[in-house]
């Protein structure tokens, strides 16, 4: 399932709105933040600055005591049967992990989805395998647990409670292991905690891009029916099947991933932009679900934390989803992901912590009249095989300062490249240092213009250029045009994109 991710951004937004509200409903408030948590897994991370989130949703159809849920539930969950649920149909999986990263100040943030089925070595043995789908390590380590403490003397209650933070501990550890980046919080949500998050909510928005003739608009698996594509509303139960669904998607768990992302984005829009924040009884019913099933760090002052993230918005949170070699591998008679490691590792720590880039040049007397970007024009020609790529990132440029200028496409090349004319040196330079290459001087482009030469590496615009649409813009394109598959395409939102969501599969 996804909800971890809403989860968190959930309290972490709904929370950051406490600093502007008249003190008395604050300390309402505040009181009642202070039930959230409850896990002893990790502790001692920061509570303001950079900090890295784990965010998990768990496939379970029981209460985090173990006990079954209610058959009418399980129904509207399209969950399966309470017989299914006791022969072990579903269990204790983390179906979504996304790992996000708030940067210094906390107005940026950039999060990786982990798909569920990365084939990984587990940082030791839980229950006997040392080997298996990371969404396993969770349930591996619960299943042991509670094998360990049969004759222990604790309650029924209290053995559920080190059940789950030893699969708490076994995800964070396997995680911390994938990516070589250290978790400093958690949030943990389950199929029950999504479903009432999302009816407190009244149910989510969504933009769908239809895919082989609408395959992806139903779903027997997942409960998932819609009759068209483009923006519709989705109830609480649509909602959590459109989080759920992977089996009619072109490119199955990598997409779900993508939609999960944009659930996160809507969330974020909706507590911004809705009045959710000025409605006491909704922020009331918000907190009162949050408390009964959302599940953090015990430390993790989130009050803290909110004060920090007031300023977060969709168009400053942006998703990759972790790099997968191929989706069709076979480990264990089971069909996986097979991954990089090395490549992930790479991935997510220059992501996380890039670079401080290089000091370029001084200019000589002759380029040392280089203009401002907003004086600067910028053409971009496609080289690659991305198609739509060369607008989407003309577009962040502008949003960046600089001025529009021709977009089109030009014959394949393997490389990106940077081109400027009189003047433009130190503009190029900015613009090449995303690409990771050096700007030439180009004998045939205009003076005051840059060209932006893409190629086939280049499969999706540089974060550090800023926000761009990764689909159409609702504004200029009603019925979104499909985006090419990515197993680690970038899922961003367009500052003017409708309901602050991007569109997907």
């Amino acid at each position: 399932m996804f909800f971890a991710g809403k989860a968190g951004y959930v309290v972490a937004c709904t929370l950051s709105a406490v600093v502007l509200m008249v003190s008395g409903f604050a300390y309402y408030v505040k009181d009642q933040v202070a039930f959230i948590g409850g896990s002893d897994v990790i502790s001692g991370g920061p509570e303001t600055g950079a900090m890295n989130i784990l965010l998990m949703g768990l496939e379970s159809r029981t209460d985090y005591d173990g006990n079954i849920l209610p058959a009418d539930l399980l129904k509207a969950l399209h969950a399966g049967s309470v017989q299914g649920v006791e022969n072990g149909v579903g269990g204790q999986d983390t179906n979504t992990l996304i790992l996000i990263h708030i940067f210094a100040g906390g107005q940026k943030a950039v999060g990786f989805s982990i798909p569920r089925d990365d084939w990984v070595t587990f940082p030791k043995t839980y229950d006997g395998q040392s080997q298996g789908k990371i969404d396993q390590a969770y349930g591996l380590a619960w299943a042991q647990s509670l094998s360990q403490t049969v004759n222990s003397g604790m309650s029924h209650n209290q053995r559920y409670l080190v059940a789950n933070e030893a699969g708490q501990a076994a995800t964070i550890a396997t995680v911390e292991q994938l990516t070589g980046v250290h978790v400093d919080h958690f949030a943990e949500v389950n199929l029950a905690g999504f479903y009432e998050l999302a009816q407190t909510f009244g149910g989510i928005e969504a933009c769908l891009v239809p895919w082989n003739g609408g395959q992806n608009l139903h779903d027997a698996n997942s409960g998932f029916n819609q009759s068209h594509a483009g923006y519709v509303f989705l109830s609480p139960a649509q909602a959590l099947a459109f989080v759920r669904e992977r089996d009619n998607l072109p490119n199955g768990d990598i997409d779900r991933t993508h939609r999960q992302q944009a659930v996160i984005d809507y969330v974020v829009w909706k507590l911004e932009n809705d009045g959710v924040f000025s409605d006491f009884g909704q922020l009331t019913s918000l907190l009162d679900v949050a408390k009964k099933y959302v599940i953090t760090d015990s430390g993790w002052q989130i009050l803290t934390f909110a004060s920090e993230m007031k300023s977060l918005t969709g168009k400053n949170l942006t998703f990759q989803t972790a790099p997968v070699i191929t989706t069709a591998g076979h480990e264990d008679g089971q069909i996986v992901n097979l991954i990089d490691p090395a490549a992930i590792k790479k991935d997510v720590q220059s992501t996380f912590y890039p670079p401080t880039p290089a000091p370029q040049p001084t200019a000589s007397k002759s380029t040392a009249t280089s203009l401002p970007a907003s004086a600067t024009t910028v053409d971009v020609y496609n080289g690659g095989g991305t198609p739509g790529l060369a607008g989407q990132l003309s577009r962040a440029l502008t949003s960046a300062g600089f001025k529009a200028g021709k977009v089109g496409n030009i014959a394949s090349q393997s490389s990106n490249r940077v081109l400027y004319g009189t003047g433009e040196q130190a503009s190029a330079a900015k613009i090449a240092r995303n690409f990771g290459v050096t700007a030439a001087a180009g004998s045939s482009v205009a003076a005051g213009h840059v060209e932006v030469l893409l190629g086939t590496a280049a499969t999706a615009v540089p974060a550090g250029i800023g926000s761009a649409a990764s689909s159409a813009s609702p504004a200029s394109s009603p019925s979104p045009s499909p985006k090419p598959a990515s197993s680690n395409g970038q899922v961003t939102v367009n500052s003017n994109a409708k309901f602050g969501i991007p569109c997907v599969y």
